[in-house]
């Protein structure tokens, strides 16, 4: 059941299931969950479900050190219980950043899980709306230690990223002046992060959620989801209730060529990754002539 978890993995997740009854459940479980399934597997983290008799839950097992990619457990654990509490996200019931383990509740899909890009917009209001907390997104360095990790590969589309990388730091310079308030962000809201259960849509993976600039935000979902120019104006008129005016629109500008930047870096920084696939190669382009632009 578990046999495609590395056994570094396995033991963590038994040691996690083990503490059973220090997870915050209200009445207390009645005993140990047993493992249904995995739900899914990947560099950064691995996700079991479990069940007792009448209830369900993730179990998530850190796949490496979160501080390698600028990932601030602490953080994402508060930020995770105000979402909650504001019944935007599952309810978080355990968290060991010793073991790199964290439970929540599992929310069952809905067998439709299409939805609009209002829907999306007003969970983005939502989520902005949170108490702040004290972890803030430095975009910058999280590039700069992309940049440090990158391989180093003599293709086209290599060599074509590199050379974006003088107009990104005049952008990332830019956008210091950013005199847009910082928010609480998700920071990650893409489609594989919004789940619709319950006729409801939830945000899901709190693991980059931070302070930052609500266009970054915006940014993300756009870059992420590859959504087209008009989608783009559709998703920013359902966020402001308005058009954005030329200034927000350079702002955004800005913040996409960032996060477009950023996780080409982190596809060149992953032995897996391939820079040569249509996804990345869609994003470079799109990289390529918003600078040009």
């Amino acid at each position: 059941m578990t046999s495609s978890l590395s056994a570094n993995t396995r033991l963590k997740l038994e040691q996690t299931l083990g503490q059973w009854s220090h997870w915050r459940c209200h009445p207390a479980l009645p005993g140990a969950p047993h493992i249904e399934k995995v739900l899914g597997g990947g560099i950064s983290n691995h996700s079991v479900l479990v069940s007792t008799a009448d209830q369900r839950f993730v179990v998530r097992i850190d796949g490496i050190n979160p501080a390698a990619n600028g990932i601030n457990r602490q953080n994402e654990w508060y930020a995770l219980r105000q979402a909650h509490e504001a019944g935007l996200a599952p309810c978080p019931r355990y968290f060991n950043p010793e073991l790199g383990a964290l439970v929540c509740d599992y929310l069952q899909p809905d067998d439709r899980q299409k939805h609009e890009l209002g829907d999306v917009a007003s969970l983005l209001r939502d989520i902005h709306q949170l108490p702040p907390s004290h972890h803030r997104l430095d975009i910058s360095e999280r590039i700069r230690r992309y940049e440090r990790t990158s391989r180093t590969v003599a293709n086209a589309n290599q060599v074509s990223l590199r050379n974006c990388r003088g107009l990104v730091w005049s952008i990332l310079a830019e956008l210091r002046d950013d005199p847009t308030p910082p928010v609480l962000c998700h920071n990650d809201l893409l489609t594989a992060n919004r789940l619709v259960s319950g006729s409801k849509l939830w945000a899901l993976d709190w693991e980059y959620s931070a302070m930052a600039s609500p266009w970054c935000d915006l940014a993300f979902i756009i870059n992420g989801d590859e959504l087209t120019a008009e989608q783009t104006e559709e998703l920013v008129e359902h966020y402001l209730y308005r058009a954005a005016t030329l200034k927000e629109r350079l702002l955004l500008q800005g913040y996409l060529s960032a996060c477009r930047y950023l996780e080409l870096l982190w596809y060149q920084s992953q032995s897996h990754a391939d820079l040569d696939g249509e996804s990345a190669k869609r994003k470079l382009a799109a990289l390529i002539a918003g600078l040009n632009s």
